[in-house]
């Protein structure tokens, strides 16, 4: 290779090595864990992924074709980490609703059993021809989906008539970032002039480069993965935010909207006829807590007239009849907002 060819694959490279280490911190090492983390860290993981195998096979184009097979088979996963990255962010989501660990399950389980049934050494038109245009249209769909859910954050900055919160900010260049990486590498398949398959990696290095350099730049990077939180510190009108509080006070009781483990800040927004970001806005400012915090306390003072009125019922069963998903995710709310575990409330309800 000559000096620009040598820059090119050092550039690229190092870009796939660094989004794995940005990927394995946004897993392991930030202090919040916030469910949208956990999804940026397995989009960066896959991306990186997919760009080592470009850069590697463009530059060594003799290398075994497993190594064409195993980028393409991360690439099937980034479409559903952004799309899952970005829903999160929007409906405030910190539990992975069943549904969507099923549908994860489902994608790996398919890609991994094509991988086994027509393995790319045996079936390399195959997969040239067929599988790479799936891929390339289930990432496409996962693209439009997302862009859907951030339609109203990527109107705003787009047209420009309103100031751009960090967090809208930063999910837009994320969203945009990948767009354009799809962009570059679907011309590179289709054959567009100008566009070649090296180019992919450049921007995936740029962005990623950006990326971590706003990370650097800002004292405080919290603000940057709660896209709806204190979107202002505003707070709603007193005698509009007295008719929301019944609103969702009706909503949360009559119809029990609590019990559903799956509910989200948009399910909830939609039943009382606001939109999410004002709904978000005024659970933040006016009441004080989030939308996890403002579920829960309806789950746990249901909780705690269960566990006094019936010592049947196991206190796991009771945590799901209430709208936990899980034992643990139970516990550790009641503690929170009881100051106790549930045991002991238990007993000292029986004592009583």
């Amino acid at each position: 290779m000559d000096t620009g060819k040598e820059l090119l694959f050092f550039f690229s490279a190092l870009g796939s090595f660094n989004g794995i280490i940005l990927g394995l911190y946004f897993f392991f090492l930030t202090k919040k864990k916030y469910l949208t983390n956990y999804f940026l860290g397995a989009l960066l993981f896959a991306l990186s992924i997919r760009i080592g195998k470009s850069v590697f096979v463009y530059f060594h184009p003799e290398l075994p074709k497993m190594y064409l097979q195993f980028g393409l088979t991360a690439c099937f996963f980034i479409g559903p980490c952004l799309y899952y990255f970005i829903k999160s962010a929007v409906e405030e989501v910190q539990v992975m609703p069943k549904s969507w660990k099923f549908i994860l399950a489902f994608w790996g389980i398919l890609i991994v059993a094509v991988g086994i049934v027509y393995p790319y050494e045996v079936y390399p038109k195959l997969w040239g021809g067929y599988f790479i245009r799936i891929i390339y249209f289930q990432w496409l769909v996962y693209i439009a989906f997302a862009g859907f859910e951030l339609r109203s954050v990527l109107k705003k900055i787009l047209s420009r008539k309103e100031k751009e919160t960090p967090a809208e900010m930063w999910f837009g260049m994320l969203f945009l970032g990948n767009f354009l990486l799809f962009l570059f590498y679907f011309l590179s398949i289709m054959g567009a002039p100008g566009a070649t398959y090296i180019s992919g990696a450049v921007v995936f290095s740029f962005i990623l480069y950006l990326g971590i350099s706003i990370l650097l730049y800002r004292k405080k990077t919290d603000d940057l993965f709660l896209l709806n939180a204190k979107i202002s510190n505003k707070k709603i009108d007193s005698a509009e935010a007295v008719i929301w509080s019944e609103k969702l006070e009706n909503a949360m009781r009559e119809k029990n909207l609590y019990k559903n483990p799956n509910l989200t800040l948009q399910d909830l927004s939609q039943e009382i006829n606001i939109s999410s970001h004002q709904l978000s806005q005024f659970l933040n400012n006016n009441l004080g807590k989030n939308f996890t915090s403002f579920v829960n306390e309806f789950r746990i003072n249901e909780a705690c007239k269960i566990i006094t009125s019936n010592d049947k019922l196991t206190l796991e069963s009771v945590g799901y009849d209430v709208g936990f998903n899980s034992k643990s995710t139970f516990f550790s709310a009641f503690k929170k907002h009881t100051g106790t575990t549930p045991l002991n409330y238990q007993l000292q309800a029986l004592q009583d």
